[in-house]
């Protein structure tokens, strides 16, 4: 019953003001500025976490927005090197105008890729849906072999992954490590729960068997608990990975694992695209849909 009442909540999100998703939404998003994001980084410094900016719109259409974007990660990089802070910028290749023309996107996202490098900083190019996947790899490579600084993102419900993962670099690869959100056919994607779970811990295994530095990025204790005993079975040290956490997401997790000496990053997005994103999250975690829907309701009343 629990299960269809949380599909019901997740259907009925679209129907919700916007106002009061935007409430809730205060907790995943640092704001609509890069001011906001630097803030939060500067919080989240404070108590020990490290950061990751991403600007937030995907599926760009237009090439001034798309070039808008890299104009907007190259004033992040500017402002995280003057702050000094402990952070990095993620990408998304569909707002750098990949759904337009790969080559424009391989041009927008050179350009981030030198500004990083400039300023001794890296890029996570992050993973979408299936469609985009071949060519984000293929971006992924080109710009690592020119510029060393790039890391890329596998997804643990694809049936690819540990395939993509052998086929990496001998050398220099960086990979966070998901299980992945995008809703894909069951031909190239794993669709029961724990058999995601298992190819996660899988795909872990394989990356510290090639000795790849992994961002293990997930909120579900199950798959804290298998990382920490796979990072104990081959002894990796504690610079050759880090565990990554969505900002507003399980933050007594992310204090434990801090109090016990892990590295940890915390993803910060920004931009006025921020609904979106904010749905997507509350879709994924329906006990936050709840409260929205609720507050939806009693404001009917």
């Amino acid at each position: 019953m629990s299960g269809l009442f949380s599909w019901l909540i997740r259907r009925g999100l679209p129907l919700v003001p916007k106002p009061i998703v935007g409430r809730v939404a205060k907790r995943y998003v640092a704001g609509e500025t890069l001011e906001h994001a630097l803030s939060t980084i500067e919080q989240l410094a404070r108590d020990g976490a490290m950061a990751t900016m991403d600007l937030l719109g995907e599926e760009v259409r237009e090439r001034p927005k798309a070039l808008a974007a890299a104009d907007e990660y190259e004033r992040m990089l500017d402002a995280i090197a003057e702050r000094k802070l402990v952070a990095n910028i993620s990408v998304k290749l569909s707002a750098l105008g990949l759904k337009i023309d790969e080559r424009f996107c391989s041009e927008n996202l050179d350009r981030i890729a030198a500004a990083a490098r400039r300023h001794g900083n890296f890029v996570r190019v992050d993973m979408e849906d299936a469609s985009t996947t071949d060519a984000t790899l293929r971006l992924y490579r080109e710009m690592q072999a020119r510029h060393g600084n790039l890391g890329v993102v596998f997804q643990a419900y694809m049936r690819r992954t540990l395939s993509d993962i052998a086929a990496l670099p001998e050398t220099g690869a960086n990979v966070r490590l998901c299980k992945g959100i995008y809703v894909e056919p069951r031909a190239i994607a794993f669709k029961a729960y724990e058999t995601v779970r298992l190819n996660f811990l899988q795909a872990l295994e394989k990356l510290f068997e090639r000795g790849i530095y992994v961002g293990i990025a997930t909120h579900d204790e199950h798959l804290v608990c298998g990382a920490l005993g796979l990072i104990d079975r081959y002894r990796v040290p504690r610079e050759r990975y880090e565990f990554q956490m969505l900002l507003g997401v399980e933050p007594e997790l992310r204090r434990i694992l801090l109090a016990e000496g892990h590295r940890l990053r915390v993803y910060v997005p920004y931009g006025r695209d921020w609904y979106p994103y904010s749905t997507r999250r509350l879709r994924e975690n329906p006990e936050v849909a709840k409260h929205v829907v609720r507050a939806f309701l009693a404001g009917r009343a």
